[in-house]
């Protein structure tokens, strides 16, 4: 395997950004030239990298992006990103400035957040830009659409405000036929109907995030919220075969220790793994679960070493983990090659033939694969192919 590792560490994310691309051009492709894409690119786009992804998105043609979060805006801003970019929540009325000087839309659903917000832009001679978000059934957050219009109303009047887009979320849009995203597809469209015949301006309409957008065509709308998808994970099975993804992330690092120990002798905190047989190698990997690997899979997971699967052993500790590799053991494994110091090791990826992937890891923790790529990006260093 030809990588480049950190000197400083020999563990790392790698992000394949030509996969990036073309992922955000199959979303395109889907929902054509009339409608616009946003692509979210929170949570450090979702552990890849907000920044770098967010070039690569609007290369491929996504022209507006997402975030959840006041700084995560103003990382983008501070990189020289000039793109317009939505916050997907409200922020505490302290951070209205931040968000003016940024140009930053927040989503709107709060009377006394709206007028402070105007107030604010007023004064600084700026049109504060937002998004009115709507609640048609999520239940998190967003004004209910029985008062969507009598929201506007109420602040419209203020000059300092301009509602740039409206937008829901859906709960189940990865569930075709499902009764429950029907019931928000028709609220969602009534109640911008609702605005429109008030004379209210109702910006960019949204409500199709990743599932939404492969399955649901008839939502596209005005724009398309992407997350996920775009790096080449699926929100559910139900989308599998609708579109070409390419994973964007694979997990590697190096051994930085082997050793043969005596058989019975434990491995990791608590000893809850012991070598069984001799000949039985045992290696170290400088990955642990503050670099996102559940510790809850010691001794259940699998990393690829020279191509081939080997067993995680004992507990995954804050910055490590252990394998074991059977060189000359037993009959009851098959002998292989000892691993050295150096070696490469695929946590997640391809390795030859065999790949393990962010769903495989997933599954075994019994959460999505979202969470698995978030968790990744908190520590390691990002290495961009």
């Amino acid at each position: 395997m030809q990588v480049t590792s950190p000197d400083d560490r020999w563990a790392w994310e790698e992000i394949d950004l030509g996969a990036v691309r073309r992922n955000t051009h199959a979303f395109k492709q889907i929902i054509g030239s009339r409608v616009q894409l946003m692509c979210a690119v929170k949570a450090d786009a979702y552990g890849h990298g907000a920044v770098a992804c967010t070039k690569a998105m609007h290369s491929a043609g996504a022209t507006q992006f997402a975030v959840a979060t006041v700084a995560e805006g103003v990382e983008l801003r501070q990189a020289g990103i000039e793109w317009p970019i939505l916050m997907l929540n409200q922020c505490p009325v302290e951070s209205i400035d931040t968000l003016l000087e940024n140009d930053i839309m927040p989503s709107i659903y709060e009377v006394e957040f709206a007028l402070a917000y105007g107030e604010r832009a007023a004064a600084l001679n700026k049109v504060g830009k937002y998004h009115l978000a709507v609640d048609t059934g999520m239940t998190r957050i967003g004004v209910t659409p029985q008062d969507a219009v009598e929201f506007r109303q109420t602040i419209d009047f203020h000059r300092g405000l301009e509602c740039a887009g409206t937008f829901t979320h859906f709960a189940t849009a990865d569930a075709p036929g499902d009764w429950d995203f029907e019931l928000q597809a028709n609220r969602f469209a009534e109640t911008v109907q609702a605005l429109r015949d008030a004379r209210l301006e109702t910006g960019l309409v949204h409500c199709d995030n990743t599932p939404g957008t492969v399955l649901h065509p008839k939502q596209h709308f005005d724009m398309c919220r992407a997350g996920i998808g775009l790096y080449g994970l699926h929100p559910a099975d139900t989308t599998r075969g609708r579109i070409q993804l390419e994973p964007v992330m694979s997990v590697r690092a190096r051994v930085i220790r082997t050793t043969y120990p005596q058989v019975g002798a434990g491995v990791g905190y608590g000893a809850t793994w012991r070598v069984p047989a001799r000949g039985m190698q045992v290696a170290t990997v400088p990955v642990g679960y503050a670099d996102g690997l559940a510790r809850d899979l010691s001794n259940r997971m699998e990393v690829l070493v020279n191509g081939r699967r080997m067993q995680q052993v004992g507990r995954i500790c804050m910055d490590q983990f252990m394998f074991a590799v059977p060189v000359n053991t037993a009959r009851t494994y098959q002998p292989v090659s000892p691993v050295g110091v150096g070696d490469y090791v695929t946590i997640i990826g391809r390795d030859g033939d065999d790949e393990i992937t962010a769903d495989d890891m997933a599954a075994a923790r019994n959460t999505i694969n979202y969470e698995v790529t978030c968790d990744f990006g908190l520590r390691l260093e990002k290495i961009y192919v």
